[in-house]
């Protein structure tokens, strides 16, 4: 997949590497697994994190858990649970190099089958929450996606579709937009940067464009005018080894750039910090950034941002079905722990979930640098 017409299970893949383009940042890239690669491996992700020394932070040790103790809190756990967020496969059109999820067109195996997808549905239906999100890879290219949303939908719950935009410019999936208006599905895409050179460095020659004809079908149905059935989320994150900036202001320049440069409109912004995993710590590590970006997130801790955390109020499942806290968590396979009890969607039990303590690791500073860093954007 080396260059931008190359074709995978009948899709446009969006790769190159970005060559030519002045910006120091993560550039597109294959993914971990398919290059056998040692930091494929959860373990050697965590190796790598805990083989820098961290000072600093409330309590002077660099260990997060001893950060929480040294905020107030003695046991992080689950508050309400809102949120049912699915992974729904790591199969993607596209191999970004800042993806936690290591999602690419060659995650073919890596996908939620319908015995899993009812098991959501009726762990759903038990668990209390008001939101199914929807994540992948692409999730729209599961094949039981529309059955899931429509499922969803007939429940009354709102959905979310995380979306990378360039997968609703490939032939077969460019009737989402008005499908998605129809259902009022949120869409909540990535989007790295407003202007070109940001997009296509991160994320592949060609990005851009495609990003904006997506956008562009989708306000043609309806979506980032306001209509709270049919709401537009962009969301973006860094593309070098920094801190998201205020939200709120990226917002207003977002929304002001977009509109006189291409005439496109949406509804909101999140931005989210990098997380120092996966695809990115890669990056990280042969920019020999790591230990760099790790104590630029532990200076930056936020004690203010631990009751916001989404793993309070946010259920994450894995493509097999393995219940955690977060997708964060799930990607570095830190299975919820549920003091004895199998983690898994077909005998999830709000109780138990309720009563668990959440695990946490380095990667975790992420979350509570600066503003804060979720599914949702930022928390304070």
């Amino acid at each position: 997949m080396s260059n931008n017409t190359a074709k995978f299970i009948e899709l446009d893949v969006v790769s190159g590497d970005g060559s030519g383009e002045a910006v120091e940042g993560p550039r597109a890239t294959t993914s971990l697994f398919n290059r056998h690669v040692p930091l494929a491996n959860p373990q050697a992700q965590f190796d790598l994190l805990h083989s820098v020394v961290l000072k600093g932070g409330p309590s002077g040790t660099g260990d997060f858990d001893t950060d929480l103790t040294a905020s107030g809190w003695d046991r992080l756990q689950p508050e309400t649970l809102d949120i049912f967020q699915i992974n729904l496969g790591k199969l993607c059109n596209m191999t970004c190099r800042h993806c936690h999820v290591d999602a690419g067109p060659n995650r073919t195996e890596e996908n939620m089958d319908r015995e899993t997808v009812d098991a959501c549905l009726a762990a759903i239906d038990r668990s209390g929450a008001h939101t199914v999100d929807l994540t992948g890879g692409a999730p729209e290219l599961n094949p039981h996606f529309t059955y899931l949303v429509d499922e969803c939908v007939a429940r009354g719950l709102h959905v979310i579709d995380r979306c990378n935009l360039t997968i609703l410019t490939v032939q077969r999936y460019r009737h989402l937009s008005e499908w998605f208006a129809e259902r009022e599905v949120e869409v909540v895409c990535s989007l790295p940067h407003y202007r070109k050179l940001g997009t296509d460095a991160q994320r592949g020659d060609g990005t851009y464009e495609k990003s904006l004809v997506a956008l562009r079908a989708l306000n043609k149905v309806g979506y980032g005018q306001g209509d709270p059935a049919r709401v537009l989320t962009l969301v973006t994150n860094p593309v070098g080894a920094f801190l998201a900036g205020n939200q709120g202001s990226l917002e207003s320049e977002w929304k002001a750039a977009l509109w006189k440069h291409h005439g496109v409109t949406f509804d909101r912004l999140l931005a989210l910090n990098n997380m120092p995993i996966s695809r990115y710590l890669e990056w990280l590590e042969e920019k020999g950034m790591v230990a760099e970006y790790q104590a630029r997130l532990l200076e930056a801790f936020n004690p203010s941002t631990i009751a916001g955390l989404m793993c309070r109020n946010t259920l994450s499942v894995s493509w097999e079905g393995y219940l955690y806290d977060c997708d964060f968590n799930q990607q570095l396979d830190m299975k919820m722990d549920l003091a004895g009890a199998r983690p898994h969607v077909s005998e999830f039990d709000p109780t138990k979930w309720k009563q668990h303590v959440i695990r946490t690791d380095r990667h975790c500073y992420g979350c509570t640098a600066g503003a804060g860093s979720g599914c949702g954007g930022a928390i304070s």
